[in-house]
């Protein structure tokens, strides 16, 4: 499936969330789904992103670790179903919002937390997503900045 799909799906089924469990568990699924868009951009993307997506895939990667690691089939794990970025430019733009609405969501459940536990994983979780976030805008960055360079190169052309 190609990742505009599944951050579309992504982020509904965040959305539609009821629960402080269905919601960490629609927080991990995203931050697993940018881990593996970072994985596919570091093997397949263009050179000057692979830096970036490789630290993508590290910092989502830290945004799982962090989260409890929900019981899902591997039929519902949707960075399993990635088969295909798209226009990169389009993935990114999207994941930054997927990754935005993930960390509005930890912070209501880190307000209302009644435990410690649950805070502390949300503050954890909430820096995870905000760092792949950041990657993911310096990402787009990089691709604006090589879209203006070959601007000039196709009027000379």
């Amino acid at each position: 499936m190609d990742a505009m799909r599944l951050i579309v799906t992504s982020r509904r089924a965040l959305a539609g969330s009821g629960d402080v469990p269905g919601t960490m568990t629609e927080v991990w699924q995203a931050q697993a789904l940018a881990q593996a868009i970072g994985s596919r951009l570091a093997v397949f993307g263009p050179p000057e992103l692979r830096g970036e997506a490789l630290g993508l895939t590290e910092l989502a990667g830290r945004g799982c670790g962090v989260l409890d690691t929900p019981v899902l089939a591997m039929e519902d794990l949707r960075a399993a179903q990635l088969t295909e970025l798209g226009d990169a430019r389009l993935a990114l733009l999207c994941l930054g919002g997927l990754l935005g609405e993930v960390g509005i969501a930890l912070v209501g459940i880190a307000c209302a937390a009644d435990d410690e536990g649950t805070y502390w994983q949300c503050m954890e979780a909430i820096d995870a997503a905000d760092e792949s976030r950041d990657r993911v805008l310096e990402m787009l960055r990089r691709l604006a900045d090589r879209e203006r360079a070959e601007i000039p190169e196709r009027e000379a052309g």
